[in-house]
This record gives C-alpha cells, sequence and structure tokens, in this order.
C-alpha cells in the first residue's frame, strides 16, 4: 500500500503527533512525506501557464511535479495542517492554488475518482474545521470522493506531551477510530464515486463540449476529447 502525506508545516506539534498515531495503522506501507514549505518554498503567482500553456511551464514545476506523481500513485493521500487565523497554513494554501489546473473545470487526473484521502486538522480554540473545509474543498474538486475528516480544538496547550492525560487518550482514541476505519478498506478496489462528484463532472464537461463546438476549445478541451468524456467515457469507470 501507497501512502501520500503534505504536511502543512515543518513543525512537529500536536497535528504531527496525531499524524503518527493516524499512521501507525498502516505499519508496512510504502509512506511518501512532503513537508511545507520546505517542498514547496514558492508561491502561486497567477500566471495561468499551467491552464493555458501546460503544467510543466509553471516556475514551480519541479515542486510540483514531485508531490504529484506521488499523489497519483497513492493509494491513499493524507493531508494535514493546523489552523492559521481558523484556516489552513499559508504553505498548504499555497500549493492547493498551484493544482488549480486539476480541478474538474480543466484537467481532473483520472487517478483520482478512484482514491481516498483523509484530513487532519487541529487548532487553538476555533478553527480546525474551516482548516479542513479548505483542504477537503480542493480535493473533491480534483474527483476525490471517498474524504474522511479529523478536526480538534485545544483550549489548554499546543505542547502534546503539556496536554492533560484525559486529553491525550480522547485524542488518540478519536484518531485511531478513523485509521482502522481507513485501514480495513480493500484498496485494491477503487473508491466509489458520489453522485455529487458525478453532477460537478457533467456540469463541466457541458461546459467543454460549448468551448469545443465554438471551435475556441484549449488545453483544456483537448484534454478532454483525448480522454473520451465529451463522448461515453467516464474518468471512474477505468
Amino acid at each position: 500500500m501507497k501512502i501520500a502525506i503534505i504536511n502543512g508545516t515543518e513543525k512537529q506539534g500536536v497535528t504531527y503527533r496525531l499524524k503518527e498515531i493516524f499512521l501507525q495503522s498502516f505499519q508496512g506501507s510504502d509512506i511518501v512525506e512532503f513537508y511545507l514549505p520546505k517542498d514547496c518554498p514558492a508561491f502561486c503567482v497567477g500566471c495561468t501557464n499551467c491552464f493555458v500553456r501546460g503544467e510543466d511551464t509553471c516556475k514551480d514545476y519541479f515542486y510540483i511535479n514531485a508531490i504529484e506523481k506521488s499523489l497519483l500513485a497513492a493509494d491513499l493521500i493524507v493531508m494535514t495542517s493546523p489552523a492559521y487565523v481558523m484556516h489552513i497554513t499559508g504553505a498548504m494554501k499555497a500549493l492547493l492554488d498551484h493544482f488549480g489546473y486539476r480541478w474538474l473545470p480543466h484537467r481532473p487526473a483520472p487517478e483520482m475518482f478512484g482514491k481516498r484521502a483523509v484530513i487532519l486538522t487541529q487548532c487553538l480554540g476555533a478553527g480546525a474545521e474551516l482548516s479542513a473545509k479548505d483542504i477537503k474543498h480542493s480535493l473533491s474538486w480534483w474527483g476525490i470522493s471517498k474524504i474522511g475528516t479529523f478536526s480538534s480544538a485545544l483550549m489548554e496547550n499546543i505542547v502534546w506531551d503539556k496536554l492533560s492525560e484525559k486529553k491525550r487518550k480522547h485524542l488518540t482514541n478519536k484518531i485511531n477510530k478513523l485509521a482502522r476505519k481507513f485501514a480495513k478498506i480493500n484498496y485494491a478496489k477503487l473508491a466509489h464515486t458520489k453522485l455529487i462528484t458525478k453532477i460537478k463532472f457533467e456540469l463541466c464537461r457541458s461546459i467543454q463540449k460549448k468551448v469545443q463546438k465554438s471551435g475556441n476549445g484549449g488545453l483544456d478541451c483537448k484534454y478532454w476529447q483525448e480522454h473520451g468524456w465529451l463522448g461515453k467515457s467516464r474518468p471512474w469507470k477505468i
């Protein structure tokens, strides 16, 4: 089993500890981890090269390509982020911005429709659920339907070893419950694509068909044509 992990910070705090506890249920797996911003230190500048000319023309392609290869090869994607001002870290947002070309209206990767993902977030006070929502929004528009989330709020401390034993036990039990749920999945079988994902795909398909008829189709339209999605083929029917 292959797992790709993207950590929204290099700090090894509570979020890191929760992720390590989660991974205990997947011992023996082939795990590739990325830490932000180290493994993607640059911001998306909105040049639109990825949309118009191709993702390989992005100034940060060296970083994005390495991460995307791991994501596409993984059976399970794990995204972690503490909440900074009630949302994901700036580094995580910068990474997700780079993958705008993989959203359904553009050039979604067929592999994503059969994948599972887990999002782990925590905060001091409020914002953990909003942070999870930030990440889930992107993953769902990549085509992933099976997404598990873990969010927790800390009120007493931000250092794992200084949390009360009761709090550590509560968090451990909660994260282990999610881990067991995903550990028992048969990853040889592709994840089910939800109806809402299919509806969004069909809406994007109708847009691409209009673009095709107009004769002004660019890279995205060509991509949809090559995959047969303007016809009867669908990415969840691999």
